[in-house]
């Protein structure tokens, strides 16, 4: 975001805010509907795997910002990849699991 003069990782933060509500309601209503889940403990489940992908994604992306001189935006992409598929993973097996009956 460097036309606004905003620090990658602030900006990185702000979109994690804003791709959590969305990705949420995504994965509820189309992605993992199926799975039947109520939806205060898949909310509950999702915020904890959302968060620990953000903290790997933004402890990486920080880490290659310092190590590599790399374009952020190309690294950003990299990283976000790879949350995306840990993401989507613990989602399938736990965040939108239901209850056991």
């Amino acid at each position: 975001m460097a036309g606004f003069s905003v620090p990658p990782l602030v900006a990185n933060l702000a979109g994690w805010l804003v791709a959590f509500t969305v990705s949420f309601s995504g994965h509820y209503h189309l992605t993992f509907r199926y799975q039947k889940t109520s939806l205060w403990p898949a909310a509950t489940r999702f915020f904890v795997v959302s968060a620990i992908g953000f903290g790997i994604n933004e402890a990486s992306y920080a880490w290659l910002l310092h190590a590599t001189t790399m374009r952020y935006d190309v690294l950003l992409f990299l990283v976000l990849v790879g949350v995306a598929v840990l993401t989507f993973v613990l989602s399938r097996l736990w965040a939108f699991r239901p209850a056991a009956s």
